[in-house]
């Protein structure tokens, strides 16, 4: 951190807005959160974007004593992009929805993903459509009844983070909202991480999803349903009574540790494996089959496309000099109108 800048604490990155989301809502914790790991990055408020599309969590931005962009839905990534490539200084995060982000904006969100525009995503994941008042989502699972789908959804649920492994996604990771210390250090994680970096935060909603992520938030089961994941440790969960191996079909098994198993038999997590099948694996195993795994799933160094772009304009002014707008636009043949 520069010591020629001010001392920063989470206050400094409160506005003046108030805030209207539901009481008890998750996104008061993410905020809260946010506002924890934002002074610690070393930069003053003015070099911080915050740009959202349409939903709950796109009201984030006016809480956010920053630069911040509300745009239109499903268009956040696009707006984060021009962002991102024309002031590589500022530090640009994207604040979307499963809505949001899956549906309308899933073609934005894919192609931002597979550039590695160097912006931090952030999607909160409540299963449902919150401000249009609890209509399924594309994460919605299976059978779920909602104002539109009464008799029960026959959609398919999309994984987030499948999606965004797909996408060859450099830094890939899944929080809970109210694990204040993981989330934190998740975002924190994000903040550093050079290029996209995709972190999903199991989100309660309440209003009209409430409890969809107890297995994983109710301390009572929490320890049997989630694992955390450490790059080079083993997948270990149930206060270290039980463990994940890949069986000889390649697919992944709960295993007790009551000394049939050993440690060195379980799966290994590495975070840093240039090809993403093991995290990918790690996306596919749900819950209630399988403990879900949080923490970061990937993250790996490429190339950044703002990087890139720049560079070539910089080599294009290097080889034939500044350009003219005035010659460019009097260039070749021109028409008078009268």
């Amino acid at each position: 951190m520069s010591t020629d800048l001010p001392v920063l604490s989470p206050k400094d990155f409160a506005s003046d807005q108030e805030i209207r989301w539901c009481p008890r809502c998750g996104d008061y914790s993410i905020l809260a959160q946010m506002k924890k790991v934002l002074p610690t990055l070393g930069l003053p408020k003015e070099k911080f974007v915050f740009v959202s599309g349409i939903g709950c969590s796109s009201r984030f931005p006016y809480y956010m004593d920053t630069y911040g962009f509300h745009t239109i839905h499903g268009r956040a990534p696009a707006v984060a992009t021009a962002i991102k490539t024309a002031r590589q200084d500022m530090q640009v995060w994207v604040i979307t929805g499963d809505g949001d982000a899956l549906s309308i904006g899933g073609n934005h969100l894919m192609h931002v993903i597979r550039r590695n525009v160097d912006l931090k995503i952030v999607l909160f994941n409540n299963q449902i459509y919150g401000l249009t008042k609890g209509q399924y989502s594309p994460t919605s699972p299976t059978g779920k009844r909602t104002k539109s789908t009464p008799v029960g959804s026959v959609d398919h649920p999309l994984n987030p983070l499948s999606v965004a492994l797909g996408c060859e996604a450099t830094f890939v990771a899944r929080s809970v909202d109210i694990d204040i210390k993981h989330l934190t250090m998740t975002l924190e994680r994000a903040a550093h991480h050079k290029g996209t970096a995709f972190v999903e935060v199991y989100q309660d909603c309440n209003v009209f999803n409430s409890g969809a992520f107890e297995f994983a938030t109710d301390k009572k089961v929490k320890n049997d349903n989630i694992i955390y994941l450490e790059h080079g440790k083993p997948l270990i969960f149930a206060k270290g009574t039980k463990g994940i191996r890949v069986n000889e079909g390649s697919r992944p098994e709960v295993v007790d540790l009551d000394g049939s198993v050993s440690e060195d038999d379980l799966l290994f997590h590495d975070e840093k494996a240039p090809e993403p099948s093991l995290a990918f694996l790690l996306a596919r195993m749900r819950y209630p089959k399988f403990p879900e795994p949080m923490g970061v799933f990937r993250a790996i160094e490429k190339p950044t496309y703002n990087e890139v772009v720049n560079q070539q304009i910089d080599d294009a002014v290097k080889q034939k000099g500044d350009g003219d707008l005035e010659e460019l636009f009097n260039r070749g043949d021109t028409w008078e109108v009268k």
